[in-house]
């Protein structure tokens, strides 16, 4: 076994802890009416479990209206078939730390969250709330583009710098803010879950910052923002050894993304078996924009459909004189098909139609001059285009395609690219083996498109396209083929 995939499977051999003995809510005078505000009842039981050597809080059937309340250690909330619960309308029901959550949990260990209930935000409504606070006066926030802030906002669950985490079972919907964020956590295991999470802005299904022994299984996430997303917010963070697999994601935003927030590192990450569909950016997205490295990732068994785009790797640099770092990646079995319409019409909150116009974005990876994306192999990847493009869009030259290191990071920051199947620049060592390239209508622009690409090779690469044209172009690129043929500059 390969050694790293070896310290994947010992770190997650530890068994979380247990406790084998069960409080019904009901003992602690939590009701279950939907109309009681039951925080401090709650609150009391997870202290009192907590303080008597740990244990389930069991909520059976019904509906537990509760503001912010804190998970502390050998605690889990075990949510039975048919018990929910329910967020507060109220918006000074929520405690603040460097969020607003539902569900809190800072340097506990083995907590989890578990049973086939639900946990219900009130996204929509919590959120109109705080919107009429802020009219109000009652509450401060810079109230961007009409809403508040995503601090602002309550998210579901909130955990940092906790170990021994398991979250499985459970649905999690309609959150005001992102859904659910574990901050320099360990031993962490999503397994299961379900997201359906489109009720405002700023819906991430998953945010992952900065954690280590990571899994995340079995798991249908829909949300309005990206479903699962990797972060590193401290430079001298990361998240390391991660495993994704067998999760199916729809989103209005990215399926995975790691790395808009990049300032630390990602390393040793797994993605095994992924769905994704009906998605308006990237299926993958893997981005080094903040001044951290991004390395040793492994992307197995990708399938994307209704998909704006299919992958997407990307260096910049947001951070003034911090340029990232992207190597030693490995993406094989892809299967991809893009729409010519945009793929998330009939979201409640649809992404932006933005940088327009232009035609239809290719796959890309996309370095800086001075900060060259490499090491990067591919194999068996497929990816159906609806061609089409319209040339009085742009004609575009290489040399008119901006660097903007500084952007925020998206497959679409460069308006219109030269290329309607792959965009390579700024790249060495490209290896890629089986590329399938596939265009429903003729487009006028190249299939391949390499600028300043070097010791890159492509094999068994496929284009089908009506009719017959130069398919690939290469500009300041040495030491490049495909198909066994030296690319001409």
């Amino acid at each position: 076994m390969h050694l790293k995939r070896l310290l994947i499977v010992l770190a997650f051999s530890i068994p979380f802890t247990t406790q084998a003995k069960d409080y019904p809510a009901s003992l602690f005078g939590i009701h279950s009416d939907g109309v009681t505000l039951n925080t401090r009842s709650i609150q009391y039981a997870i202290d009192f479990i907590h303080k008597n050597g740990g244990g389930r809080l069991v909520f059976h059937v019904g509906r537990y209206l509760t503001g912010s309340i804190h998970l502390k250690s050998n605690v889990t909330l075990q949510l039975q078939e048919g018990a929910a619960l329910i967020g507060s309308l109220n918006p000074w029901d929520y405690d603040r730390k460097i969020f607003t959550a539902l569900i809190f949990a800072y340097d506990q260990e083995n907590i989890g969250i578990t049973g086939k209930g639900y946990i219900d935000g009130q996204g929509r409504y919590i959120a109109r709330n705080i919107v009429d606070m802020i009219h109000k006066g009652l509450i401060k926030d810079g109230f961007r583009y009409d809403r508040p802030e995503a601090e602002s906002r309550p998210m579901l669950i909130n955990f940092r710098g906790c170990s021994n985490v398991l979250v499985k079972g459970i649905i999690l919907k309609n959150s005001s803010s992102w859904v659910q964020t574990y901050d320099q956590c360990k031993n962490l295991h999503l397994d299961s879950i379900t997201v359906d999470s489109k009720a405002y802005w700023n819906n991430d299904g998953i945010d992952i910052v900065d954690c280590e022994n990571v899994k995340i299984t079995n798991s249908y996430i829909d949300s309005d923002d990206d479903g699962i997303c990797l972060k590193s917010h401290d430079a001298a963070k990361a998240c390391k050894n991660v495993l994704i697999e067998n999760c199916t994601v729809r989103s209005s935003a990215n399926g995975i993304k790691f790395g808009t927030a990049s300032y630390g590192g990602f390393s040793q990450i797994r993605i095994n078996h992924v769905k994704v569909f009906d998605t308006y950016r990237s299926a993958i997205a893997l981005q080094a924009v903040d001044g951290g490295y991004l390395e040793d990732v492994e992307v197995n068994g990708l399938e994307a459909y209704n998909t704006g785009n299919a992958i997407f790797l990307r260096i910049g640099e947001r951070v003034a004189g911090k340029k990232g770092r992207l190597e030693n990646i490995r993406i094989t079995d892809v299967y991809a098909e893009i729409p010519a319409t945009k793929p998330d019409a009939g979201y409640e909150y649809e992404g932006p139609v933005e940088d327009m116009p232009r035609n239809i974005s290719p796959s890309s990876i996309v370095g800086m001059p001075d900060a060259l994306i490499s090491n990067v192999t591919m194999k068996n990847i497929t990816i159906r285009y609806p061609g089409g493009g319209n040339p009085l869009f742009a004609k575009v030259a290489l040399d008119s395609i901006p660097e903007r290191a500084n952007a925020y990071p998206e497959f679409s920051m460069f308006r219109e690219l030269p290329a309607w199947g792959l965009f390579i620049r700024h790249a060495k060592n490209i290896q890629i083996d089986g590329l399938t390239l596939t265009c429903e209508k003729k487009d006028y622009r190249h299939a391949l498109v390499m600028d300043d690409v070097h010791d890159t090779k492509l094999t068994k690469v496929t284009v089908k396209e009506p009719g017959k044209k130069e398919m690939y172009k290469a500009a300041r690129s040495t030491g490049v083929t495909i198909n066994g043929q030296q690319l001409k500059k």
